[in-house]
This record gives C-alpha cells, sequence and structure tokens, in this order.
C-alpha cells in the first residue's frame, strides 16, 4: 500500500521585494511557492543550494498590512513581518527553503545557469513523472471518496433506519454486532478527521449510528 510523506506548514519569512518576486514568478508557472521549492530540491544537490546566499528575513522596518480575518480583531488591518506560507515535507528546513526560492529567482533572472548531466536530468524527469502519477491518483481517490460518502443527515442519525444508512446498509437488515464494528472501522479510516479525506460531520454520525445500533465503537 502506498504511502505520503507528511506535510507541515511552514512561514518563511523574507524582505517584501522576494515575496512579491516568489509569488509572481509561481503565478507565471501557474504553480505556488512550495512548487518551485520542490523543483530546485528536485533538480539540485542539497549542497549546491546551501552554497547559495540566503536572502534573509525581513529588513528593519520592512512591513505589509494584513486584515485579520478571525479573532476579536476580524476586519482590522495588521502590520506584520512579510512571509511567505508553503507546505512541505515534515523535516524541511526554512533556511534551506529560502536560498532554494532565491535560486529559482537568480535561475529566471539569468544571473544562474542550470545544467545537468544527462543522467541526473533523466532521474528528475522520472521523479517529477512519478509525482504527478501520484498526485492523479490521490485527486482520483479523493473523488471516488467523494461520490460513495454518504450524504450527512441534515436531523442527525435517530433512528436504526438512519444509523443503517449511514454505515451502508440496506434498511431492515439485521448486521451483526462483529459486522457493525468492521464497517464502522473501515469508514472511520476514510472519514477520521485526521485522514486526507475526514469530516467532522461525517465521523460524528458515524459514532451516532453505532450508538443507535448499540454496537459500540471500541
Amino acid at each position: 500500500m502506498a504511502t505520503y510523506a507528511k506535510k507541515k506548514s511552514y512561514t518563511i519569512s523574507c524582505s517584501r521585494a522576494f515575496f512579491s518576486a516568489v509569488t509572481d514568478l509561481a503565478r507565471r508557472r501557474g504553480v505556488n511557492a512550495a512548487d518551485v521549492v520542490r523543483s530546485v530540491l528536485l533538480l539540485l544537490p542539497e549542497a549546491d543550494i546551501r552554497a547559495f546566499p540566503d536572502p534573509g528575513g525581513p529588513p528593519p522596518g520592512d512591513r505589509e498590512t494584513v486584515i485579520l480575518k478571525s479573532g476579536p480583531a476580524i476586519g482590522r488591518p495588521w502590520r506584520r513581518k512579510p512571509r511567505l506560507q508553503v507546505r512541505l515535507a515534515a523535516d524541511s528546513d526554512v533556511s534551506l527553503v529560502r536560498r532554494a526560492l532565491a535560486l529559482a529567482l537568480a535561475i529566471e533572472r539569468g544571473e544562474v545557469a542550470l545544467r545537468l548531466d544527462a543522467g541526473r536530468q533523466d532521474a528528475a524527469l522520472a521523479a517529477a513523472a512519478a509525482e504527478r502519477e501520484t498526485n492523479d491518483k490521490v485527486e482520483r481517490l479523493r473523488t471516488i471518496v467523494a461520490a460513495l460518502s454518504f450524504e450527512p443527515l441534515a436531523g442527525g442519525v435517530r433512528t436504526p433506519e438512519e444509523a443503517l444508512h449511514v454505515l451502508g446498509f440496506p434498511p431492515r437488515s439485521r448486521p451483526s454486532a462483529g459486522l457493525l464494528r468492521e464497517r464502522f472501522r473501515l469508514l472511520a479510516t476514510i472519514h477520521h478527521p485526521d485522514s486526507q479525506h475526514g469530516s467532522h460531520r461525517r465521523m460524528s454520525q458515524l459514532n451516532a449510528a453505532m450508538e443507535v445500533l448499540g454496537g459500540g465503537t471500541s
């Protein structure tokens, strides 16, 4: 069974000029900043990326204005240090990420020439193709899960018939306690909020269905 590397959201502090240059590059390429980072990490040895100067964080007084979207001060402007948000592998290094972005900008401006030997280029192309295939499979899986998932009941799970519907059994069927627990565990792996396709509402109704049918969830 395929496994996927855990990812984490990173805050990359930078100057406003660096932020604008990176976001503009990503926009023109039809990707996001994390894709730019992954491309550089895929094509170049880590040692070469670390040898490139780190542009560092914003200089004193360099701030951006954002509108708060939550909390007591929602809707108010807030001056903060500029930053990029990128979602990458959980063991990523912020300094390496910033250097990779700076290197991508230098390549784009023609300040750095990128040369790959044939073997490394073939490996990079193969790895990129494998990543695209994996992303396509994950997207297809999400589509299948969304299509097959039960529609949460507006009024919650109150009757045995509704509980059977949520667990995917025909009306008036009488599944054993063991079969109920087996079906619950299968659906919970899909709908648990911590999973890739998780849903708090569906998971809550799965628990409620087991309670109504007296199957428990242990």
